[in-house]
């Protein structure tokens, strides 16, 4: 069976709307100013920002004004509560897997958040498996991420696809074990002159058929 290997935050699920809820709720929570919402969403940095450094400047801004009990809840959950899996996206998974493919998921995150969002959703029973960078002490684009992932679902890596929004993590990672990739550009422009995907598409439904209309 060919294999699909699909980044899950902003790929398969909308993370940063079910951030910015979270983030949203903890501001009206503790009572504090509702315009602190884009300070936040900068400091999050679409997941990319490091846990212990937004905790640091939430302290910093809001003193004894929040627990800190209260603000690492906030970071450890991080949305995974308010995250939903669209109707066309699931559909979408479920044409691949009747096609015969295998499909996992490859994400950067700790296991407790990124398996709340697996299992919230209903991935858990739409997928062939999935891999986490803490499980594995490595993080995308790292070959061994995705060897991992292969590894999981009994399936072989020649002739993988990795569909992901990230070019770094997602398409930088297709390269490095030498996949085709479909990058999920959310609208955005391709800046990097060094490599590029195989193919672009804007939102992941179209990109998950593209890849299965493809010849294997």
């Amino acid at each position: 069976m060919p294999l699909l290997l699909l980044d899950l935050d902003n790929t398969l699920i909308d993370r940063d709307t079910a951030f910015r809820a979270a983030a949203a709720a903890f501001l009206a929570e503790h009572a504090l100013p509702a315009d602190d919402l884009a300070w936040l969403m900068r400091l999050d940095a679409g997941g990319y920002g490091l846990r212990d450094d937004i905790a640091a400047a939430l302290a910093g801004r809001y003193g004894d004004a929040v627990p800190a009990s209260a603000v690492l809840a906030f970071l450890d959950l991080g949305g995974a509560d308010r995250v939903v899996l669209a109707a066309a996206v699931r559909d979408a998974l479920g044409e691949a897997v009747a096609a015969g493919w295998t499909c996992a998921i490859v994400t950067n995150g700790t296991v407790a958040q990124q398996e709340r969002k697996i299992r919230r959703t209903g991935l858990d029973r739409l997928v062939h498996g999935w891999v986490i960078s803490e499980a594995l002490g490595c993080t995308k684009p790292a070959p061994e991420i995705f060897r991992a992932a292969a590894d999981a679902t009994g399936a072989a890596l020649p002739g993988a696809w990795v569909v992901g929004d990230s070019p770094h993590a997602d398409v930088r990672g297709a390269l490095a074990i030498g996949a085709r990739s479909v990058w999920v550009s959310g609208g955005r422009a391709w800046r990097e002159a060094a490599y590029r995907p195989t193919h672009v598409t804007a939102h992941v439904a179209p990109a998950i058929r593209h890849v299965i209309g493809q010849p294997r």
